[in-house]
């Protein structure tokens, strides 16, 4: 093996010092050695560098070794380390003030590899344990330039968003190697664009949509024109914990979207959403330590603190703990509305050789004063003139909501290419709210307003496990995926009306007080899932053709309660399998060409036994409907910017009653309809030069009815799927 000593910029007789230049060309000099030698030095001015005394760096990302040379050499040490074993490795570079250890750390980050300091002061290049800058457990990685296992997907250029993300059962996957169209945002995004909730991230996609108003009950979302409801989010790439309302961002790293159905990568949500789902990933230590207060002040005097503080401890770094906590209010964004929120979260994890575990606890706590900013318009009514819309149209409501969480999962590395890993968790979300209507607006604003209780509760227990083995055959080589999953979820409400009165939309009064007791909530529904799958993605040409074939097996057991009694009101219990069938195919290493073929699964019912007329097939239990989803695609990745466009359709069923065959005076009940949505997405992101940060997407949309009752309507639009939404969001950052 040669060994070539660089002597990065040293000079061994200080009265001959290098001039400016020279000492650049000699920094040049140095990557470009660290580059071409098996075995480098780096060295710089000192050996014996304090690990803590910050100094201020401006190193680009490029490749790895580059990177640590002219690191070496700006902080006066001597490093020593491989080249060749570095390979293609590359480094997001070194922006700002470290010491020497916090700088390797960050220059190291994601990369499977440490600095590890020796006795004479100067380093050494060893394989890490385990990443542990976001370690959230391993999974197996189908990706060449992903982070080893256990990391976050690379951040991409311009920091805003990740080369990849989790797909469930598959694992951590480079966008690059997958055959879906995916969107991967960053805590920088976050944080940049001070997004106060998920739909503030997810909106940076023109093919998603935010359903509810910002400062409203809760988030609701559209994915390829199909509604996905926040109940329906995964954490941690759990289904059935995120709570009906919204998920603070405080506690929140990376959020990541799949377009299009995605029942075999991830499972079903409770409500079966079929348009794409919404993973949230939670915060983990970073390897520099962390203690960050942020302070915000938004319009209407809502003010807001947030302390982020995380560390790292132990034999190499291998416990942390990040912790979080929140404490925001003022004044809403309609007259005399005000809007609180508490937070705390706590994050624990470990992160050995061959183990890696976590644990994270959340409590939230909200109250929003005059919050039902809504009326329904009668359909035969002139439309009245538009209010001032900070008018509270019924004054004196109060939402109150608490939500609690806890989840954890472990992973063991069986061998190094074989992982086994399970989590669990548990979440209760409880809300108290006024819950007054409007009805009978006239032209002149007059409507009458009715008051009311509407409290409820929701239980939610999750789990999941499986294996991920990596082996060859001949010269295919295989990652096999096999997992089940659980979700267990309880729900239940109080209702209760009051008086009503006489109001005005331009000069409302408070909805009339309850009175009476307010009762306990009492169940009304129990959902119970589990599915078991498996998926191989067999790679061919060395990687270059990559092809993914999956089913999943999935039960709904739901089963609905009358509050009052307690009995049972209604049953349903089915299973069905859904497939996965993709391919990606490298014509140059930059560029990726997928086609998928994918199934969404939402619940189906039981057939009514009361209904007038009544149904040929009363009873009969329909198995849950499937949504099929054809895609193909192609990805660009350029450097700085990628450039992503698809083509999909979407067919999704729905239920109506015909007239039966059988039985002229009966109907029959079936799900023969049909809504179909086709699409065409085009997508850019990157940093296009030095500061300069875009994200650009456009999508265009056809919803049509296909299949309707007696043919009504059929070939129309389908109701609230824009036609064409355009985005493009861009930062300047100071470097």
């Amino acid at each position: 093996m040669s060994r070539t000593r660089m002597n990065g910029g040293r000079a061994d007789h200080p009265q001959f010092a290098l001039p400016p230049l020279a000492r650049a060309a000699r920094i040049a000099a140095l990557s470009a050695a660290a580059l071409l030698t098996p075995l480098a030095y780096a060295q710089g001015t000192a050996t014996t560098a304090p690990a803590t005394a910050a100094k201020s760096f401006a190193i680009e990302a490029g490749p790895l070794a580059q990177v640590l040379a002219q690191y070496a050499h700006a902080a006066g040490v001597t490093l020593a380390f491989d080249a060749a074993q570095l390979g293609g490795a590359r480094s997001g570079g070194l922006q700002g003030s470290y010491g020497v250890d916090a700088g390797f750390a960050k220059a190291l980050e994601g990369t499977g590899w440490r600095a590890v300091r020796e006795a004479n002061g100067a380093y050494v290049l060893r394989a890490a344990a385990a990443p542990v800058q976001k370690a959230a457990l391993a999974e197996v990685v189908v990706s060449e330039e992903a982070e080893a296992i256990g990391g976050l997907q690379k951040t991409y250029s311009g920091g805003q968003l990740a080369r990849g993300g989790d797909l469930g059962m598959l694992g951590k996957t480079d966008l690059m190697n997958v055959p879906f169209s995916t969107t991967n945002y960053t805590s920088e995004l976050i944080e940049n664009q001070q997004a106060q909730s998920v739909s503030d991230v997810v909106m940076n996609d023109a093919s998603v949509r935010p359903l509810a108003a910002r400062g409203g009950f809760g988030d609701e979302f559209q994915i390829r024109g199909l509604t996905l409801p926040n109940g329906d989010l995964a954490i941690n790439g759990l289904y059935g914990l995120a709570p009906s309302t919204r998920i603070p961002l405080e506690s929140i790293e990376r959020v990541e979207v799949l377009k299009g159905p995605g029942a075999l990568t991830n499972g079903v949500g409770p409500s079966g959403s079929v348009g794409g789902s919404i993973n949230t990933v939670l915060k983990r230590a970073g390897d520099v330590p962390l203690t960050r207060v942020t302070t915000t002040f938004m319009s209407q005097a809502n003010l807001a603190a947030h302390l982020d503080v995380g560390r790292r401890f132990g034999e190499d770094n291998q416990w942390g703990v990040r912790v979080n906590g929140l404490v925001r209010g003022g004044e809403g964004t309609i007259d005399e509305g005000k809007q609180n929120l508490n937070l705390g979260s706590v994050a624990l994890d470990y992160a050995g050789a061959r183990t890696r575990w976590s644990l994270d606890a959340m409590a939230t706590r909200g109250q929003t004063d005059n919050f039902r900013n809504h009326i329904t318009l009668p359909a035969a009514v002139a439309i009245p003139a538009v209010p001032d819309t900070r008018t509270a149209w019924y004054p004196g409501t109060q939402l109150k909501d608490n939500f609690k969480l806890m989840t954890s999962r472990l992973e063991h590395d069986l061998t190094d290419s074989t992982t086994l890993y399970g989590g669990v968790g548990w979440s209760k979300l409880d809300y108290m709210q006024d819950f007054p209507g409007g009805s009978g607006l006239n032209a002149a604003g007059d409507f009458t307003v009715r008051n009311a209780w509407y409290d409820q509760y929701t239980d939610s227990k999750a789990a999941d496990a499986g294996l991920r083995t990596r082996f060859t055959t001949g010269s295919v080589k295989h990652t096999v995926a096999v997992g089940v999953n659980y979700m267990e979820q309880e729900t239940g409400y109080f209702y209760a009306t009051g008086s009503s009165a006489a109001s005005n939309l331009y000069n409302p009064v408070p909805a009339p007080a309850m009175t009476g007791v307010r009762g306990a909530p009492a169940k009304s529904v129990e959902n119970l899932q589990h599915s078991v799958a498996i998926a191989d993605t067999m790679g061919f040409l060395d990687g270059r053709l990559l092809v993914t074939l999956g089913l999943r097996r999935q039960t709904m057991d739901y089963q609905g309660f009358n509050v009052t009694t307690g009995a049972s009101t209604s049953q349903y219990k089915a299973s069905s399998t859904t497939p996965l069938a993709g391919v990606v195919f490298k014509p140059a290493k930059n560029t990726s060409i997928y086609a998928n073929y994918t199934a969404g699964l939402s619940r189906g019912s039981k057939v009514s036994e009361t209904a007038t007329p009544p149904y040929d097939n009363a009873g009969e239990t329909i198995p849950p409907f499937k949504s099929k989803q054809i895609e193909v695609g192609v990805k660009v990745d350029w450097g700085r910017i990628t450039t992503q466009a698809a083509i999909y359709q979407i067919k999704r069923p729905s239920a109506y009653a015909t007239p039966s065959a059988v039985d002229p005076s009966m109907n029959h009940y079936s799900y023969d309809g049909e809504q179909r949505n086709r699409g065409l997405e085009l997508t850019a992101y990157g940093e296009l030069q030095r500061g300069l940060r875009l994200m650009a997407s456009t999508a265009f949309t056809s919803a049509k009815l296909t299949r309707t009752q007696s043919g009504v309507n059929q070939g129309n639009t389908a109701t609230g799927v824009p036609k064409i939404n355009y985005n493009l969001v861009w930062c300047l950052k100071n470097r």
